[in-house]
């Protein structure tokens, strides 16, 4: 079930004897939709630094010590379900969906940005401080396309330390699921990948859809 407000996230339980760990969110995605039900542990990306995974040389510390320690921290994970332009078969992630202007279109600073986060990390930016990634939702940024420059770059400096909301063309909400449609064709990215272009996205969280350990 997914976590309610209040309630401790997570368990510990005796480590899993072919326990296989991944380094990002993209190879996390890849593990999960493949064949091998070998359990997985997370080591690196956005959703491991949720998870509390932070430096490198804690995750590699981690590591060894994961291999060696009886036990292991167990959590329920969600997922994203995202179709590009009404798409039949759902693309996965795992720790966030970016939708922004191309970069001959000025990238990040100019048009509409939407931000659609499991995870509260992008990289070092610290953009869903309240996410939590098995509270059956997600959080959802959306910047105005009429935000300035200035304001943007402002906004980028405060992601490190989760200070760029409140902000008038910054708009915020929880979702289980919803669409969205754009004036022009988006960017789609989803775990840091580019999957493709689109001027609809929709998202839908699949609640406890996964087992990571820590």
């Amino acid at each position: 079930m997914t976590i309610k407000p209040g309630e401790a996230w997570g368990r510990q339980v005796p480590r899993p004897h072919d326990l296989v760990t991944v380094r990002s969110d993209q190879e996390l995605v890849a593990a999960l939709a493949g064949s091998d039900d070998r359990p997985i542990a997370v080591g690196s990306g956005d959703l491991a630094r949720t998870l509390g995974v932070t430096s490198s040389n804690e995750r590699a510390s981690n590591e060894r010590a994961s291999n060696e320690r009886a036990s292991v921290n167990e959590f329920a994970i969600d997922l994203l379900d995202v179709r590009l332009d009404g798409a039949s078969e759902p693309i996965v992630a795992c720790a966030h969906v970016v939708a922004r202007s191309r970069w001959r279109r000025g990238h990040w600073l100019s048009g509409p940005i939407l931000a659609v986060m499991n995870a509260e990390f992008i990289g070092e930016w610290e953009v869903a401080p309240r996410g939590h990634p098995n509270d059956g939702r997600a959080e959802v940024f959306d910047v105005d396309a009429a935000m300035s420059v200035r304001h943007r770059l402002a906004a980028r400096r405060r992601l490190r330390n989760a200070t760029h909301i409140p902000h008038p063309l910054i708009s915020t909400r929880s979702i289980r699921t919803a669409t969205w449609t754009f004036p022009r064709p988006l960017d789609v990215i989803l775990d840091g990948r580019r999957v493709g272009r689109a001027t609809t996205l929709t998202v839908d969280v699949r609640p406890d859809a996964a087992i990571v350990y820590v």
